[in-house]
């Protein structure tokens, strides 16, 4: 289930993968822990391996299985990419070993607790998490805080000077909190402002720290770059969870969301839009920050994926309309004409 755009990553992560029903078995965990130890991060800061390994089960416990979308296999395939993208010359030559753990901390419980639901829903249910962050980055405060929550019961970080660890809290905090989608143009025109006027500077820590931010953004949302086959099942999997809140929202004669109602909108149109307005600009902007055969691959695949789903949206519209002339063309006055129904021809 996890692609591999580091495929030294190929044979560690082996079949952990089984399958979205089963949460990707302990994909989460046994990447996360590879890559603290590929990068060193167990020796250099001292962690017990006892209490990491039993932090990260906690966080792989805590993702809903049975969220189609957000769920721990979400999670790993985010920071497989956080991954990828530190590799990045960029990056790989400028970042800190702190800066490496926080980003592959935040990758790992960006959606922590997800419920599942969007920040809409919780507000307009009255939702006591809508009450608790006052309507402002509900989820991702609570990823943040159950994250937190977590280190603190795990102990991972107890033998660090308590100074250090609330900084290190504080900073997970705000990469996490750069996920929430409300916020992307106010990233987004940060960001294309800094390579403007070419004034990033990856020696000065709050510049990495923003650089490490629109990494882990792209992370979260880099599936429609990936090859067909895999970025199809993951739109599959965001629009069915999508299509249930909006059953949800339906059952209780709530207004249903955007993208929500499964009888207004398909998996190809909420794809192109999302692509459109949302991942092209994001990532065409990465790519002027890191002009690597990476970026122009995600890009080629994006550009692939956007001309496969119109494509199949074309389709549909096609056997629409050959269904609606079909069935003009039966004769009204032959009465022993039997027409088949039309309107499962696009299925």
């Amino acid at each position: 289930m996890l692609p591999a755009w580091g495929h030294q990553l190929a044979t560690v992560l082996g079949s952990v993968c089984v399958g979205w029903g089963g949460g990707g078995g302990s994909a989460l965990v046994t990447l996360t822990f590879h890559l603290f130890n590929h990068y060193g991060l167990i020796e250099l800061f001292r962690l017990d391996m006892v209490k990491l390994r039993r932090f990260l089960v906690m966080i792989q416990e805590d993702y809903h299985s049975r969220n189609p979308y957000h769920n721990a296999v979400h999670a790993a395939d985010v920071t497989q990419a956080m991954y990828c993208y530190l590799q990045e010359p960029k990056l790989s030559k400028s970042l800190t070993s702190c800066d490496i753990l926080l980003g592959l901390l935040a990758a790992a419980t960006h959606d922590l607790d997800h419920p599942g639901v969007n920040e809409p829903f919780l507000i307009k249910t009255n939702h006591y998490l809508a009450a608790l962050y006052k309507n402002t980055s509900v989820l991702e405060n609570h990823h943040w805080r159950s994250a937190v929550g977590l280190l603190r019961e795990s102990g991972l970080f107890s033998h660090l000077p308590a100074e250090d660890g609330l900084n290190m809290e504080r900073q997970l905090g705000s990469l996490i909190l750069a996920t929430d989608i409300s916020r992307q143009n106010e990233y987004l025109s940060k960001f294309r402002e800094h390579l403007d006027n070419e004034d990033l500077c990856l020696a000065n820590a709050c510049h990495r720290h923003f650089v490490l931010q629109m990494a882990l953004k792209c992370a979260d949302i880099c599936n429609p770059c990936r090859p067909w086959e895999l970025s199809k099942q993951w739109s599959e999997k965001v629009t069915e969870e999508f299509f249930h809140q909006g059953d949800i929202e339906k059952r209780y004669k709530l207004e249903v969301s955007p993208l929500c109602d499964s009888q207004a909108n398909t998996i190809g149109n909420i794809q192109i839009g999302f692509m459109t307005y949302v991942v092209e600009p994001l990532f065409a902007e990465w790519a002027r920050f890191s002009d690597t055969r990476l970026s122009r691959t995600m890009l080629g695949h994006l550009g692939l994926n956007k001309a496969s789903w119109s494509g199949m949206l074309q389709e549909l519209a096609g056997g629409a309309d050959d269904g609606a002339q079909e069935g003009a063309e039966v004769p009204a006055e032959d009465g022993n004409s039997k027409a088949l129904p039309q309107g499962s021809k696009e299925s």
